[in-house]
């Protein structure tokens, strides 16, 4: 087998774990936490896997939520500041192969040589942001984004569904 036949059944098996967990009855945060978890130690290029999720006081937002790695200082990021600030403002997925030549890229380690970062849009409108920084020049193939976008889609239909649920309780009551 090759490198990328690897990586195509490697991703194939963590979505499954990536279901299963997203389809726990854990909170958000513990369910997040646990795909980056899943993901950090899983995929040997991902050194940091972390959220960032839209403020719901400040729309022009971000504060870190749930991640795996090394602690950042970056725990706030307003739209357009840095990688994952610009993805907010212009609501598109960026692959960075080397931060040193960004010209927005937010340092969180001198180890960091390239960053993807995927926007999560809950009924259209942008929840939050998926990061990974890798140590690896160039460490994001085509298929890590697409296996990225997934786990995006999987995490929106996961707060979809807790939505509904929340309002199905409500109702109950």
């Amino acid at each position: 087998m090759n490198q990328e036949t690897d990586k195509i059944i490697v991703f194939g098996t963590l979505l499954k774990k990536i279901t299963w967990i997203l389809d726990t009855p854990y909170s958000h945060e513990e369910r997040l936490r646990a795909v980056c978890e899943l993901l950090r130690s899983a995929v040997s290029t991902y050194e940091w896997v972390g959220f960032y999720l839209v403020d719901p006081e400040k729309k022009d937002e971000l504060y870190l939520g749930p991640y795996a790695g090394a602690e950042t200082e970056h725990t706030r990021i307003k739209f357009g500041q840095g990688i994952c600030g610009q993805a907010a403002e212009t609501l598109d997925v960026y692959v960075v192969d080397d931060v040193s030549k960004a010209d927005n890229y937010l340092a969180c380690s001198i180890h960091v040589k390239s960053e993807i970062v995927l926007p999560i849009f809950v009924d259209g409108d942008l929840f939050g942001e998926l990061d990974i920084d890798s140590h690896t020049t160039a460490a994001f193939t085509e298929q890590d984004r697409e296996f990225l976008k997934k786990i995006c889609e999987m995490v929106s239909d996961m707060i979809k569904m807790d939505k509904s649920n929340m309002g199905k309780k409500d109702d109950e009551q």
